[in-house]
């Protein structure tokens, strides 16, 4: 199918409790033409023998990982393909899970925003949320590792630690704007 115009992808990816979704769906708000794909969202999709992404059975964890990101790949090219520019929410802890991610993707600019304030910050971030949104992980400083290492040169990483979302979403869009430096290739499916 033919792009009808623009049609640009975002991944916005980091540690739980970065700010993806806030900052994913201030992005989507602040484009001209934009959706919000949120793994999160398509995940809970699955109503019975949901299992969580670092969950056991460690096998049926990863089927339906990749079942959310084919999920997302078809979201987001009927919006690419429909003109729309796409931010997805994904946390991606490593570079098989951001390869089969870009292989599912629209053949379209793709860029990579890495938000990452750091561990203390994403467990600050975490307690000072409601009860009912809080979340138990306590991997930050290996996830962190494993996605410098997995991800090298690729995307665009940006310590919001210190920043409001606003100012990310701000430096996000004039990022944009005036080069394509989180800008990584679409592989091949």
């Amino acid at each position: 199918m033919a792009v009808e115009r623009g049609g640009r992808t975002w991944i916005i990816t980091g540690m739980p409790g970065a700010g993806k979704s806030t900052v994913s769906a201030r992005l989507a708000a602040a484009l001209p033409r934009a959706a919000r794909v949120a793994a999160d969202d398509v995940s809970r999709m699955v109503r019975s023998g949901a299992v969580w992404p670092l969950g056991h059975p460690a096998d049926e964890a990863a089927r339906q990982m990749a079942l959310c990101h084919r999920n997302i790949g078809a979201l987001t090219t009927n919006f690419v393909t429909a003109g729309f520019d796409t931010v997805v929410d994904c946390v991606l802890p490593d570079a098989h899970h951001l390869d089969h991610l870009l292989g599912v993707l629209p053949r379209a600019p793709t860029s990579l925003v890495v938000l990452a304030p750091g561990g203390a910050t994403c467990r600050a971030r975490n307690a000072a949320r409601p009860s009912a949104d809080r979340f138990e992980f306590d991997g930050h400083e290996a996830l962190d590792r494993s996605m410098r290492d997995g991800f090298r040169d690729q995307g665009w990483w940006i310590d919001t630690a210190s920043q409001s979302v606003d100012e990310t979403v701000r430096l996000v869009v004039e990022h944009a704007v005036v080069g394509d430096r989180g800008r990584i290739a679409v592989h091949a499916r």
